[in-house]
């Protein structure tokens, strides 16, 4: 039961003298984060966490921010109308109630996130939703703060291995992995030289070829090699028992490129002892050579410490529609210039046809490098119609690649705003750690 008075059937909302009335009910599935958060507060406690003051016996709760804004936020999460900004208000300071209540800035009608986009640009502001003391407050629980200290250093250890910015510890973790993961793509590259080869051919030659000679540990390439691979199964399966929720940990997709970069080597150790890599079985032995070749999946575990790789994470997981229509786009485009291309080419005259347009699947090629404009210039169009056909594609290339572009890019900007602004959240909590 909320806390308040009992028996009310509903509870008043006071935000900077503008008073709203909401029922219990709809307190509990409210859209907005923070006032829904106040169905679940137990205690005086947990009130003064979500409001700044409230009377008990009026069940009045008192936020001292800016009624008008709130106002249109209301008007939004009921579904009146889209959001925009309050006018004669800056767009920062909006923006900052949006965050308070619980919206984002994805949430604003597109002309008010350019506006917010070229605001923050201009004056280098950034807004997060909770400060680093109030992380964990979203999943408070009753009897928070008598938690056992196994549960607060389980958090520490989480945040130590998630976030590598919150603290001393978790940068200097940061920091040897992404050692481990730049030795093991320079080994991974200097394997793959005719003379890095030929030495470890040579080296093999010298021992006693035995069933495990050809294992992975016995050349210094496989030492390093195993060392990396030690390094990120234990990061790993910290992070796995350390995490609040195994399920979510096992979907999240930085994750199971771990296990896609991790599984590969002890998959090819366990080939190369059943088998021998150089048995009879040439199957095996291209298995071995694709697996040692998945290594790749190494360096995107940098996304973990860099945040140009985070930001083009994120802006693709948001503008996945944007994505599919720029492919819908490119694949119109491709079906209608390889046809016409393939009967301009080749389709009208068979004695002095152009043999690189035999089919359209071939001319397919040659319209998907004209309308990127990288123009290899393997196979071009001979004839004059061809060639008007190809500037066509190429201008027509252009445009559409160029339509899509803009929404991307304004996602981009806001991604990376969101997530420099955490960074340098992160960043003042490990100068506090550090000077104290």
């Amino acid at each position: 039961m909320t806390f308040g008075r009992s028996g009310a059937a509903s509870v008043v909302l006071n935000v900077g003298g503008a008073r709203y009335s909401l029922s219990r009910e709809l307190l509990k599935d409210f859209p907005l984060r923070r006032v829904s958060r106040l169905h679940g507060c137990r205690s005086e406690r947990d009130v003064l966490e979500v409001c700044d003051d409230y009377d008990r016996e009026r069940n009045e709760y008192f936020f001292d921010r800016h009624s008008e804004a709130f106002g249109f936020i209301l008007l939004y999460v009921r579904g009146h109308g889209k959001l925009r900004f309050a006018p004669r208000m800056c767009e920062l300071s909006f923006y900052n109630e949006m965050i308070y209540w619980g919206l984002e800035g994805a949430h604003l009608e597109y002309c008010c996130q350019r506006r917010l986009d070229d605001r923050m640009s201009d004056t280098y502001t950034f807004y997060t939703a909770e400060e680093p003391g109030a992380l964990g407050r979203d999943e408070a629980r009753p009897g928070g703060a008598e938690a056992a200290p196994s549960r607060r250093w389980l958090e520490r250890m989480r945040r130590t291995f998630e976030e590598p910015t919150s603290s001393l510890a978790a940068q200097i973790l940061a920091s040897v992995s992404v050692v481990f993961v730049i030795v093991s793509m320079v080994v991974l590259c200097a394997s793959t030289l005719p003379d890095w080869r030929a030495a470890a051919a040579d080296n093999r030659s010298l021992d006693d070829r035995s069933r495990y000679s050809a294992g992975p540990g016995r050349e210094p390439s496989g030492i390093i090699e195993a060392i990396c691979i030690g390094w990120f199964t234990a990061e790993c399966i910290v992070r796995f028992i350390v995490s609040k929720n195994k399920c979510e940990f096992v979907k999240r997709p930085l994750n199971i490129i771990d296990l896609l970069a991790i599984t590969p080597y002890y998959i090819s150790v366990l080939m190369t002892v059943f088998t021998g890599e150089n048995s009879q079985l040439q199957r095996a032995g291209v298995t071995l050579r694709v697996l040692r070749m998945m290594r790749i999946f190494w360096v995107i575990k940098l996304a973990r410490h860099f945040i140009g790789l985070q930001t083009l994470g994120l802006t693709l997981k948001r503008c996945y529609r944007e994505m599919v229509m720029l492919l819908v786009f490119i694949c119109v485009a491709m079906a209608i210039f390889s046809a016409l291309s393939q009967l301009l080419e080749h389709g009208l005259d068979l004695e002095t046809s152009n043999k690189d347009f035999a089919s359209i699947p071939a001319a397919c090629w040659w319209v998907i490098i004209s309308m990127t404009t990288v123009g290899y210039g393997d196979m071009y169009p001979i004839t004059v119609p061809g060639r008007i056909l190809g500037g066509v594609c190429v201008v027509s290339g252009i445009v559409l690649l160029a339509l899509p572009i803009t929404f991307i890019y304004h996602s981009f900007v806001q991604c990376y705003h969101e997530l420099k602004f955490r960074s340098a959240r992160y960043s003042r909590s490990l100068s506090a750690e550090f000077l104290n």
